[in-house]
């Protein structure tokens, strides 16, 4: 039995004095609310109501458990409603993660422009690289880039793609054996991404050709910005996210490697948890984050 329909059904009958006119009101059937009503008086052990041929009234217990059930009703009555019109309305709380480099480089420019046309809208976001569980700690949208997103109980949208560069100063270059096709990185120092799927084996493809090379790792780091400043500086090759490498490469202070040879694409993605009532302000943020990515940005091709 659902106790809280057979009460609002209860509460009803008792305001109407008639089954009939509860089902009529409730657009319910009459055996329905009557079953309800006997449902609930056997779980309570008590009667509710006195039933005659011609009118239906309330029992000395049934007017006590009335006047202690209907104010809670209404209490959740109006809490629904709130929760409704919080749904469905843009205000209240949205919690965004997303990785720290392209989280600082493309995410806090959108969450700004978006909480500036959204006044009632606030944004908790936390930026960082670990793979954070939405669910576990309530996140409602999560930024992830990757080349396969693993996790099927979330819900996905793809905002751009995005090219993974081979590069080094032209500094270690001059002081280091040529870099001619990928098996020559068995060769080199490289500084590697804690957290990139392939772990060593770096992937390359050249029209049909496919070559994975184990690197060595002189350094591994959670940060692509702390291995492009590595790398800057003369310390190894490093395998990054365009977005993260583009300014660097513009300002010469790294050079692009094997420039045939595709170190492999990943995703940018919007995911978030699956459910049949989205609120709006979280289907509004992911639309502006799709509508902001829309096209091509620099680190996609």
């Amino acid at each position: 039995m659902d106790r809280l329909q057979a009460i609002e059904i209860f509460i009803r009958v008792a305001e109407l004095q008639s089954f009939a006119a509860a089902a009529n009101d409730l657009n319910l059937s009459r055996t329905l609310v009557s079953d309800r009503v006997k449902d609930l008086e056997e779980s309570l052990g008590i009667q509710l109501l006195r039933r005659t041929t011609r009118k239906v009234s309330l029992t000395e217990s049934g007017a006590l458990f009335l006047e202690r059930v209907r104010p809670g009703i209404d209490v959740i009555s109006e809490a629904a409603a709130e929760a409704a019109n919080l749904s469905a309305d843009l205000r209240g709380g949205l919690r965004v993660n997303a990785p720290l480099s392209f989280g600082m480089r493309h995410v806090a420019p959108v969450v700004g422009e978006f909480l500036k046309q959204h006044e009632q809208v606030s944004i908790d976001l936390t930026l960082n690289d670990r793979r954070v569980d939405l669910i576990e700690e309530g996140i409602d949208v999560a930024i992830r880039i990757s080349a396969n997103l693993k996790d099927s109980t979330l819900i996905a949208r793809k905002l751009a793609a995005c090219r993974i560069i081979l590069c080094a100063s032209p500094g270690y270059l001059d002081n280091h054996r040529k870099i001619r096709k990928p098996d020559d990185l068995s060769n080199h120092p490289c500084l590697t991404f804690t957290y990139y799927s392939e772990g060593l084996d770096w992937k390359f493809k050249h029209k049909n050709e496919v070559e994975t090379v184990r690197v060595a790792s002189r350094l591994r780091c959670n940060n692509g910005d702390a291995l492009v400043e590595a790398a800057a500086a003369g310390a190894g090759i490093t395998l990054q996210p365009a977005f993260i490498v583009g300014p660097a490469l513009e300002e010469g202070r790294l050079v692009e490697l094997l420039p045939r040879w595709r170190a492999g694409d990943l995703g940018v993605y919007a995911l978030y948890p699956p459910g049949p009532f989205q609120p709006a302000k979280t289907r509004a943020f992911i639309d502006y984050l799709v509508e902001h990515f829309s096209g091509s940005p620099f680190w996609a091709t």
